[in-house]
Order: structure tokens, then sequence, then C-alpha cells
């Protein structure tokens, strides 16, 4: 990764960091949707359970690795700066803590997850499927936060093509291991929606695995001596990594946990039909979500990389560039997904009830990701100047304060039933875009203001 100055020159370093972004992305989310498809091809109580198990499971993931995250911001601004020689002992420090992390999940994950769906008061079979479900996928988890360490290693330094072939290396494993757990071939059991878990955790062993080879194997890698030269664990790094990777995520967690607490809201309130015909269409606009959050991603590093750099200037020319990207994207897809929302259902499942539902989700969905596109890639600006605690309130309130609230009311009180709780979603997302625009003013004017200062020095 190097500086560039040309507006033509920026533009191909971005796509250049970010086209394998996406393919990763897309790649680990159709690990997700082949789970939704096949076990709803095992029978709706599957693919109920399925999307409570990962509406659990998938905030948290959002989160803690959110706060992983913080490598990337660390290893973009270092490379920016020029120095890399410091870069190995931040990502070892990161894998330990990485280890500390997935073991508390673990214990807490042990100690809440039955009490938590037992308040849930689910059908008995749905119940099922969902806690063996998360009992399957937790053997993943230390592998899967270790992997995400070295992704966001790799990604910070602008190498984005390593971890996109080491996921698609393991797409072709999840299947195939989905479809052995699930259906009962290979000579593993037919454990339906459950296997998915199981299935999953393999796959985030696979992909770990891949990734310590990888550094191994690659010379421009090679040269940092991960995982041969260890240094002592540092409590002092850790805190200074927290100090980033929290705020940043919280602030994941309270947007990706709006899906779940809205997921789970269905359950409780409505059919397992409506369950279904919810999952199906977030499962779907969360695939096409996969290109802003790529671009959010892409954004940490080159923000991050010419902050580093003290380019203020190019770091708004990302911005701009990346932003409207998101938001012009989504703007096309929101034609196909109008026009083809049945078609995208009957994917999923062949009951016509559940994919008129899903249609009719689809529908809202539509608005809503657009506001969600905005909110994405601004946060992506902000974390690349390291401005992680002012959004994180941000989130809060747009989230759980608004979105929430009004998706509860308006499904509860008015005619809206369970499209009240999308219209909350979607409220929550535009004021979260609002401040986050307004947020990322002022980070700019005043890095602009301090360069400006420095340079009169």
């Amino acid at each position: 990764m190097e500086h560039v100055e040309s507006g033509r020159e920026k533009a191909q370093l971005f796509l250049r960091i970010l086209w394998p972004i996406m393919v990763t992305q897309v790649s680990f989310f159709a690990m997700n949707l082949v789970d939704t498809i096949m076990s709803g091809r095992v029978g709706t109580d599957d693919l109920a359970g399925v999307a409570i198990g990962s509406s659990l499971w998938l905030p948290v993931f959002a989160g803690i690795n959110g706060i992983l995250l913080a490598v990337t911001t660390i290893v973009a601004q270092l490379v920016g700066s020029g120095q890399k020689d410091r870069i190995a002992y931040a990502v070892t420090q990161s894998l330990y803590l990485a280890v500390a992390i997935a073991l508390m999940v673990a214990v807490a994950g042990s100690v809440v997850l039955e009490p938590f769906l037992n308040v849930m008061h689910l059908d008995a079979a749905v119940h099922y499927i969902s806690f063996h479900y998360l009992i399957g996928l937790a053997f993943g988890i230390i592998p899967l936060f270790l992997a995400s360490v070295l992704r966001n290693f790799f990604d910070g330094q602008g190498l984005t093509r390593i971890t996109m072939m080491i996921v698609i290396i393991a797409v072709p494993f999840n299947v195939l291991l989905n479809y052995g757990f699930i259906f009962g071939n290979f000579g593993l059991p037919a454990l339906g929606g459950i296997g998915a878990g199981y299935a999953t955790a393999a796959t985030y062993w696979i992909i770990f695995a891949i990734s310590v080879v990888m550094t191994f194997k690659i010379p421009v890698i090679r040269r940092f001596q991960i995982f041969v030269t260890w240094f002592k664990p540092s409590w002092k790094t850790w805190k200074e990594q927290l100090a980033i990777g929290i705020p940043i995520g919280l602030s994941i967690f309270f947007e990706s946990s709006i899906f779940a607490v809205v997921t789970l809201l269905m359950g409780v309130m409505f059919t397992t039909v409506t369950v279904a015909a919810h999952q199906v269409a977030l499962s779907f606009t969360s695939l096409i979500f996969m290109i802003p959050l790529s671009i959010s991603m892409a954004l940490t590093i080159v923000v991050g990389f010419s902050v580093g750099g003290r380019r203020f200037k190019a770091a708004r020319t990302y911005a701009h560039l990346g932003v409207w990207g998101a938001i012009g994207f989504l703007a096309v897809g929101a034609v196909f997904l109008y026009f083809f929302r049945e078609q995208i259902a009957l994917l999923y499942t062949s009951d016509w009830e559940v994919v008129a539902m899903a249609g009719q989700f689809i529908i809202i969905a539509i608005v809503y990701q657009l506001s969600d596109a905005a909110q994405s890639g601004l946060q992506g600006v902000l974390r690349g100047y390291k401005d992680v605690k002012v959004p994180f309130y941000t989130a809060f309130v747009s989230y759980w304060l608004v979105g929430i609230p009004a998706g509860y009311l308006l499904a509860a009180y008015t005619w809206m039933g369970p499209f009240g709780l999308w219209v909350g979603i979607t409220l929550g997302l535009t004021c979260a875009a609002a401040g986050f625009f307004v947020r990322l003013l002022i980070v700019q004017r005043r890095a602009e203001q301090e360069s400006a200062v420095l340079t009169e020095q």
C-alpha cells in the first residue's frame, strides 16, 4: 500500500483493496446463507431454530469481531507512518487477547443460554434446535477469533487478497460439511438445523489453519515472524487496544443487535411462519449489505493509512468515494429486490405463506438499506481516524433508544404488526447515519486544523 496523489490513483488503490474484501464478506455470508437455506429444506422448525440461534450468536460475534477490528486501524496507521517494526508486537498481543475473549464468551454462553431461551417461550422443537445449534457452533469460537486477528493483520497492510483466498478455499468445505451434518451424508449423522452449527465450527477451524499457513508461506507476511517470535503478554497493550476496540465492538453490537432483538421479538410476539419469513428477508438483504460493509472496512484501511501519514485531504477524498459508492450500490440493489422479492424467498422455502410475508418484509428493507449503507460507510471513515467513542454513544441512542422502542410500539399497538418492527429498524439506522455524518464533519475539520498548526510551527 502506498500514498498516491491523483483522484484516479486514489480510486484505483481503493478498488484494489475493496474488491477482495467484497469477495471475502460475500463468501463469509454465503456460509450463513447455506446454513439457512439447507436448514429450511429440512423444515420450518429447523429454519426458525437456526434463525433464533443465529440471531443470538451474530451480535456477539459482530461485537467481539469489532473489538478485534482495532487491529486493522492500528496496523494501517503504523504502515502509513512508517512504523512497521511495531506491527508484530501489536498483532501478537491481539492474539492473546482473542483467546482470552473467546474463553469468556464460551463460559458466559454456558451460563446464560438455556435461561435466555426459556424466557422466549419458543415452541419446543424450535427451542431444542436453537440450543443445540449454538452448542455445536461454540466449538469454533477460539479459532474464529484468532483467525479474525490474522485477517485484520493482513487487511491493515492492504493485503486483502490473502483473506479472500483463504475464505474462497474454505467455502466449499462449509457446503460439504453442511450437506453432511444437516442431511446425514458422508457417513455423518443427520442432525437437521443443529448440524449447521457443527459444520460452521469445523469451517472456522479450517479458516484458522489456512491463515496460520499463510503467515509462514507469504514472504511479505513471513518477515513479521508471527507464531515464531513471541512476546510477553502486556496488560498495558491490551488496554490500549481495548480502548479503541471496545467502542467499535459495542457500536457494531448495538447495530447488529437490533436485528437480533427484532428476530427474538418476532419469536415471542408472532407465529413460527412470521419468524421464518422475517429470517428469509433478513438473510438475503444482509447478503446484499455485505457490499456496503466491505466498503466500510476498506474505508477504515485507506483512511487510517492516510491519517497515519497525515494526508488529511486524501482521507476526505476516500470518505466521499466510499460513502457515496455504498449508497449508490444499494439504490441499484433496491430495484432488484422489489421486482424479484418472491423469487428470492423461494430460494429458502416452498411454503407460500412464508414466501408472501417475506416479500412484504423485503419491500420495507429497501428503505432501511439506504440508511444502513450511509451509516456503515461513515463509521468506517471514523474508525480510520480512531474516532470511536462518540460514534459508540450515537449508535446506542439511535438503535436502542429510538429503533427498538419505536419498532416494538408500532408492532404491538398499531395495524403494522410484525412489519412495525422493521420500520423501527429503519428509524434507528437513519438517526445513526445523521449522527455519524455530523461527527465526521467535526473530526475532519479538527484534524485538518491541527495539521495546519503543526505545519506552521
